[in-house]
């Protein structure tokens, strides 16, 4: 039934087809106007991460999960769905910014060969996954408050989140500057470059299934 759901959402999703194509085109100006070739598949994969979690309105509108929990489904997948999905929209998000990047930079380098722009894939691999990281870390956070609050209210409370924890973060930095901490920042780059992306990797997979958990308790017991 999955599949099913998944069809469903994507054909909901069809009518962002004219807008995902301006924004990738947009992209592609933006990296030859700055030459910030690290920024189209953070762009990208966020935005179509996100434009992923509009079916959320689509369903509330139409009120079409009280229709779909008639047939023989369940809210388990229903709501693992919804993770697939997301999940599926940035990986995808990402991997489109990674291919327009290296594109657009090999046909700016034949173009002008005078001033050519020297692509690291290593660079370029680490900020897509980075993107994907903040993304998921949003849909972490957006999808149990969209299940719990609605698809306008869980924005709200997502956004109350996200600020909390910049807000922790930046509070926790500026204790540390004002206690005279010393840190090893010699020591911190090198255990980052080691293991930063199997950090980032294991956190991602730890983030979405807490999510899938909370999310799943939030709809068992919410009544259509």
């Amino acid at each position: 039934m999955i599949k099913g759901l998944l069809k469903k959402d994507l054909y909901n999703l069809s009518s962002y087809k004219a807008s995902l194509i301006v924004i990738i085109l947009f992209c592609g100006i933006a990296i030859i106007g700055t030459e910030s070739i690290n920024l189209a598949p953070i762009i990208i994969g966020v935005i179509v991460g996100m434009i992923s979690l509009s079916t959320f309105s689509y369903d509330e509108i139409s009120k079409s999960n009280r229709y779909i929990l008639t047939l023989p489904t369940n809210r388990k997948e229903i709501v693992a769905e919804k993770y697939i999905l997301a999940i599926g929209a940035t990986i995808i998000g990402g991997i489109i910014g990674f291919i327009l990047t290296v594109i657009v930079v090999n046909i700016m380098n034949n173009v002008r060969p005078e001033n050519i722009i020297n692509l690291d894939y290593e660079s370029l691999i680490t900020s897509v996954i980075g993107g994907i990281w903040g993304i998921s870390l949003l849909q972490a956070i957006q999808i149990p408050s969209i299940f719990k609050w609605g698809a306008e209210k869980g924005r709200i409370q997502m956004f109350i989140l996200v600020f909390i924890i910049i807000a922790a973060v930046g509070g926790i930095y500026f204790l540390v500057t004002k206690a005279n901490i010393n840190i090893n920042m010699e020591m911190i780059n090198l255990f980052i470059n080691k293991f930063g992306l199997i950090i980032l990797v294991a956190t991602m997979i730890i983030m979405y299934f807490i999510s899938y958990k909370i999310a799943y308790k939030v709809y068992k017991n919410k009544e259509e």
